[in-house]
């Protein structure tokens, strides 16, 4: 059973000033995650949690992230422009893109920020977009094949395919960037790799970290390039079925920490500084969509029609992802009721949850749809018409403030030549 960070009492008071549907994010939950991620990484002077910005790019998350020693980890012009409003500077933010616009270089490096080339045609592309080679560059990694780990209940456990991924480089495509990179005036150097997504194991990351912290001792000794930073990237996941483990981050911590002692530190490397770019586990379980039942169709099956849709929430929609649903004021009654709960798109897939038990559903019920708080409203859009919704946040006093307003439909026309 998954319990929301948000009584039934308190939804009651925020929708007399907030409709819904809206995105609520617990603040407190946001800074003490932040404080166990840093404490678990406190043994590697150095260590920097970029947060992906694209997961929950709302201005006052990213400043509490920022007020917590986080850095901002961004993907594109707009997000670059976003952390330098919110207070980031120079090496607090990571800038790692793919099928870069020279643009998005030329605003990076003006910025300060690390650059993380995706491919090895970019080492010759960012020369000429900016004039030259930042004294540090960072390089994604790409093993390719499939990335297995531990023993599931049906043997090996496939996690990903990093080979079918379009991101990073090969083995010895690395290695001839970091050769070109130094040739061209780099002096410090990183690496960086994502192998797999949404992993509930606490093994992944120390899996990871052996990968790279071998890559970089064999790529010192290959081209000679001073590597002092390693970016363990994402993959941390959170536990979307109430059933799933909940990852221990100062597990995870030490576990990377004996691979660092085990790998880094008899090859003289024990002065690499390590890095994050964790979005998911930052954020998704600080955050749930509120919505209120509007309609019930009785056909083939039982429909509870909400006033949120797909454009609120796309990952059930498009991945077929669950997301957990709490009928607040009934977390103790039975949950004896089969529904579909869907939104108003004129798509089937529009469905937050098939054939789910959960309580009796009356009409006015306040639905909260758990762990939005990353890759929720920040991959809203506008199909049907439909006008992305608000975002609010719990404060620590339990007071709730507007963090973004819902869009008008004068946002919708904004853009349109008429």
């Amino acid at each position: 059973m998954k319990n929301p960070f948000v009584t039934r009492s308190q939804l009651d008071e925020i929708v007399k000033e907030h409709p819904t549907p809206f995105h609520l994010y617990d603040e407190t939950g946001i800074r003490e995650n932040a404080r166990r991620v840093n404490a678990a990484f406190a043994w590697n002077p150095g260590f920097k949690e970029y947060f992906a910005v694209k997961a929950t790019p709302n201005p006052s998350i990213l400043k509490i992230l920022r007020e917590e020693g986080c850095g901002a980890d961004c993907s594109s012009l707009v997000e670059l422009m976003l952390a330098e409003r919110c207070g980031f500077k120079g090496q607090e933010i990571m800038f790692s893109s793919n099928n870069t616009l020279a643009e998005e270089y030329q605003l990076a490096d003006k910025l300060g920020a690390v650059i993380n080339l995706d491919d090895l045609t970019h080492v010759e592309f960012l020369e000429q977009a900016i004039g030259h080679i930042p004294e540090t560059v960072f390089c994604r990694y790409n093993p390719g094949g499939v990335f297995t780990l531990g023993e599931g209940k049906d043997g090996l456990q496939v996690m990903d395919s990093p080979g079918e991924a379009k991101y990073g480089m090969t083995r010895p495509q690395i290695a001839e960037a970091f050769r070109k990179l130094k040739g061209l005036g780099a002096r410090t150097f990183g690496i960086h790799a994502f192998l797999a997504s949404n992993t509930i194991s606490n093994d992944y990351y120390p899996e990871l970290a052996a990968i790279l912290f071998r890559l970089a001792v064999e790529l010192r000794e290959e081209t000679g390039c001073d590597i002092r930073y390693i970016n363990l990237s994402g993959g941390i996941g959170v536990p979307y079925r109430p059933e799933e483990d909940t990852n221990d981050i100062h597990l995870i911590g030490q576990g990377v920490r004996r691979k660092y002692e085990e790998i880094l530190v008899p090859a003289g490397m024990g002065d690499v500084q390590l890095c994050s770019e964790l979005g998911r586990f930052m954020l998704a379980p600080y955050g749930c969509l509120v919505t209120k039942v509007l309609h019930f169709k009785h056909i083939y099956k039982e429909y509870a029609g909400v006033d949120a849709c797909a454009a609120d929430l796309m990952r059930p929609a498009v991945y077929g992802s669950y997301h957990h649903i709490t009928v607040s004021g009934k977390e103790d009654a039975p949950h004896d009721h089969l529904y579909d709960v869907t939104g108003s798109l004129c798509e089937n897939c529009d469905k937050f949850a098939v054939d789910r038990m959960l309580p009796a559903i009356e009409r006015g019920d306040l639905l909260v749809i758990h762990d939005t708080g990353a890759h929720g409203h920040a991959m809203g859009y506008n199909y049907n018409g439909k006008l992305r919704s608000a975002e609010l946040l719990l404060q620590p006093d339990g007071t709730v403030r507007m963090i973004r307003r819902a869009e008008k439909p004068e946002d919708y026309f904004a853009t349109a030549v008429w």
